[in-house]
């Protein structure tokens, strides 16, 4: 029999069914088995399910007897997860599942992303198809793939498919709040390429390490330093050096907690860079650092040279960039106080052979915000001799006066617990956009269970709460 890491805690499925779903493997692109996993769960039930060319899958369950007369509700979530690790952990996300453990209040991963965002909504989801709840209207369930890298299975499906009225994302991770509106965004992709030169001089291998990192909407205004800027900063600062790579972050939505530059410095700089150079820096960054990212650090060490290095012209224009690109909070929002309007991530830095690439996550509610932010890299792109593309573009989800669903969830939190939750739009992109998009007459909010640090490996989620978000629900479907 099968020993599972949380017990006690009620509904006993919900935390079951979630371990079973984090066993097989999940990253964005790498779905199919588990998708194939939620099928034939639905399947099993003698529920109506459907599984589509990308992987989504869409259920349908009948409702309990008496409550047929009332209105279809939809549960969202998806099904794929940020597959972030720390560089000592060895882990296998495209075969691994992932090693749990809980400390009584958080469920945690050792060295890796949990998968909170969004197992745990899919494991409410089959906490109902497995019979949970006494009572409940007729029930649709679409659990989608590609959502950390696009939102690209909600745009794929076909919503002919769905006939509720009333939908609930299950994708926030704030018990506290309900969400009722979101930003939209666009990722962008600058390649540079680069000319190599035989080497010369020693090769030093520089790495920023230690930083908080998160989601690059949810935590983009928090302070958190990002790893890809901070080495564009050092670099812009060091002497007389030639690059051989950069690499820095691995998801462009996640904020980059590393980054790692090789570098050529001539003999004579050698000492000076290791003992005044980078703990000179290493104490101005730390001494502007928000207390999120005490765990940074800046190190040197030398390495074996290799046989090529970049040209001047090609580290000038790299180091640039990396410069002095916009990134973080761009603007603030004009109609919600408090809120980000308009922001940037660089998330990814990667050398490949004579190409480096650089990866934007841009996120606005205005479209002309995004259109900028498109024309702005392309600027910059052509300033610097890169390729630059555009792509996996969704729209936001704007606010509604009036909804019954956000109203029926406010009331039954406050019947079960005295307090209200607050009402928020949030600048991180939500599945909601793309689906009142395709579905505009659909009432809807997203809610869920308090969680921290994802898009990290610090991500937590708190058990306690997702206790309490599927009461609420069971509440809401019964009333």
């Amino acid at each position: 029999m099968k020993k599972y890491v949380v017990t006690g805690r009620k509904p006993d499925r919900e935390f079951r069914f979630f371990e079973d779903h984090n066993a097989i493997p999940r990253g964005s692109h790498n779905e199919k088995a588990v998708s194939d996993f939620l099928l034939a769960f639905a399947k099993q039930r003698g529920l109506e399910a459907y599984q589509d060319s990308a992987n989504n899958v869409f259920v349908r369950m009948p409702a309990t007897p008496g409550m047929e007369d009332r209105p279809t509700v939809l549960l969202q979530g998806h099904m794929d997860m940020v597959c972030e690790k720390n560089a000592d952990v060895v882990h296998d996300f495209e075969k691994d599942g992932i090693d749990m453990y809980t400390d009584g209040k958080y469920l945690r991963a050792r060295g890796t992303t949990l998968g909170g965002d969004d197992g745990i909504a899919d494991a409410m989801m089959m906490a109902i198809m497995d019979g949970e709840l006494e009572k409940h209207p007729t029930m649709e369930f679409l659990i989608t793939t590609c959502e950390e890298v696009g939102l690209d299975g909600a745009k794929s499906f076909d919503y002919s498919r769905v006939t509720a009225k009333r939908m609930i994302n299950l994708d926030s991770e704030n018990e506290d709040q309900v969400t009722v509106g979101c930003a939209g965004g666009v990722r962008t992709d600058l390649v540079l390429p680069v000319r190599q030169v035989n080497f010369r001089g020693v090769a030093l291998r520089l790495s920023v390490r230690g930083l908080a990192g998160g989601h690059s909407g949810e935590n983009i205004n928090s302070g958190r330093a990002n790893a890809n800027k901070l080495m564009g900063r050092i670099l812009a600062a060091a002497p007389d050096f030639r690059l051989i790579s950069i690499d820095g972050g691995s998801k462009d939505n996640a904020i980059p907690r590393e980054c790692t530059a090789v570098i050529a410095v001539p003999a004579f700089l050698e000492q000076a860079f290791l003992t005044d150079f980078i703990p000179n820096e290493e104490a101005a960054i730390r001494g502007e650092l928000f207390p999120d990212d005490a765990g940074f650090t800046l190190t040197a060490e030398p390495v074996t040279s290799p046989a090529k290095m970049w040209d001047k012209n090609s580290t000038l224009r790299v180091v640039s960039v990396l410069a002095d690109v916009a990134n973080g909070v761009l603007s603030m929002s004009r109609n919600v106080p408090g809120l980000v309007g308009y922001s940037r991530s660089l998330g990814v830095v990667r050398t490949e052979g004579d190409r480096v690439s650089l990866v934007f996550s841009a996120r606005s509610a205005t479209e002309s915000q995004l259109d900028a932010s498109e024309d702005e890299l392309s600027a910059l792109g052509a300033l610097a001799g890169a390729e630059v593309s555009h792509y996996s573009r969704y729209p936001g989800w704007d606010f509604a006066e009036n909804s019954p669903v956000r109203d029926a969830w406010l009331a039954a939190y406050k019947r079960l617990f005295g307090t209200e939750p607050k009402v928020t739009v949030i600048h991180a992109g939500l599945e909601c956009g793309i689906i009142s998009s395709h579905l505009p007459e659909l009432d809807m909010i997203s809610v869920g269970p308090d969680m921290k640090d994802i898009h990290s490996p610090d991500e937590a989620l708190d058990l306690a709460s997702c206790e309490r978000i599927f009461r609420v629900l069971e509440a809401v479907l019964a009333d």
